[in-house]
């Protein structure tokens, strides 16, 4: 079983019900683009969260996953996990005065832990707020750290894709 308590535990949260069809498209994206990824809801129907599954993960982590949720507000949250604890995330929601760091709604939460210490989290690269451009970012973020072996260019990408 997934372990998704991170999902309730933090002090700010995504505003409006999950969009499905938001959620099937970002599935619809990496199942075609990224032939690491293989992405599912958990319910066709009604989902809560879309998994994506990589054959490969970051350094040396043999796997790992990405568990995205987007609103109907336009919110979302992509989180990475792998076996070995790292863990980063990139959202975009309201987080009060949460991040005194953060000028606007998009955040980036660093690895190794995806840190809510206010002196960790950063303003996000990821500019973009349509969703498929917002997925190609994160999916190309992503292929630079695996390429360079590297978890310091997640949140270096000029306004990618």
């Amino acid at each position: 079983m997934v372990d998704r308590n991170y999902l309730s535990e933090e002090s700010h949260t995504l505003r409006g019900a999950i969009d499905r069809k938001a959620l099937l498209t970002i599935r619809d994206i990496c199942n075609q683009e990224e032939p690491l990824a293989t992405a599912k809801v958990d319910d066709y129907l009604s989902p809560h969260v879309l998994t994506i599954e990589l054959a490969d993960g970051l350094r040396d982590a043999e796997s790992a996953r990405i568990d995205v949720q987007w609103t109907t507000q336009g919110d979302y949250k992509f989180h990475y996990t792998d076996p070995l604890n790292q863990n980063f995330r990139w959202g975009k929601h309201p987080t009060g005065d949460d991040f005194p760091s953060v000028s606007g709604l998009g955040h980036f939460h660093p690895p190794p832990y995806a840190s809510s210490d206010p002196d960790d989290v950063e303003d996000s690269c990821i500019k973009q707020v349509d969703v498929r451009l917002v997925t190609r970012a994160v999916l190309k973020l992503w292929r630079v750290a695996y390429h360079r072996e590297s978890f310091k260019h997640l949140n270096t990408g000029e306004n990618p894709p």
